[in-house]
């Protein structure tokens, strides 16, 4: 079915792929509330967040954004510039709509340092990677076991607390969160054996 592990020289041999839907960068509170609770509609959706690199040991930055992605559109919400709204709150508190992320432990912790919200509805793909066999645990290696595409991590480590996110870090932020909700629905219409 699927590869247990991709060395580094067969990642970087796939085609690159990235996000090209429609960005909604969203940087109002008001704003916020009115896509949030347009994403309730949703049955699962994308996940991720980005923090401003800390190059300081012990130290770890405020989270600067938020991204919930379908197939076809990306909402990044700009943390830094506005504070948590309430449906979006309600959004990651709702167990009924999956939100779906990779190494989401560390993106709780972020979450928590914001609300008191439990959030619910979360699928961890590491975790889920152990049923298909997938030794991989990186979202990268994941991406190109499960979909066969490599998507770039160069944005990782730049600053997402800039006054404006430069395209190249929209797109870096919507496609990671993109490719969450693609690698789920994906393995979701695999039978899997155990």
């Amino acid at each position: 079915m699927f590869v247990s592990e991709m060395s580094k020289e067969e990642l970087n041999a796939l085609s690159l792929a990235q996000f090209t839907g429609k960005i909604h960068l969203i940087e109002r509170h008001d704003v916020a509330e009115i896509v949030a609770e347009q994403l309730m509609s949703y049955p699962a959706l994308g996940f991720d967040t980005e923090t401003r690199p800390s190059f300081t040991k012990g130290k770890v930055n405020r989270l600067a954004l938020i991204q919930l992605a379908t197939a076809t559109d990306a909402y990044l919400f700009r943390m830094c510039k506005m504070s948590l709204p309430k449906t979006l709150i309600k959004l990651l508190a709702e167990p009924n709509i999956l939100k779906i992320g990779a190494a989401i432990k560390n993106d709780f912790a972020l979450l928590r340092r914001l609300t008191k919200v439990e959030p619910n509805g979360f699928v961890d793909l590491q975790d889920m990677m152990r049923n298909y066999h997938i030794k991989e645990l990186g979202l990268a290696k994941i991406a190109g076991i499960v979909l066969g595409i490599r998507i770039s991590k160069s944005q990782q480590l730049s600053n997402w607390e800039n006054s404006t996110l430069t395209p190249a870090q929209q797109r870096y932020a919507a496609t990671d969160a993109w490719v969450c909700y693609l690698i789920y629905e994906k393995l979701k219409q695999i039978k899997i054996e155990i």
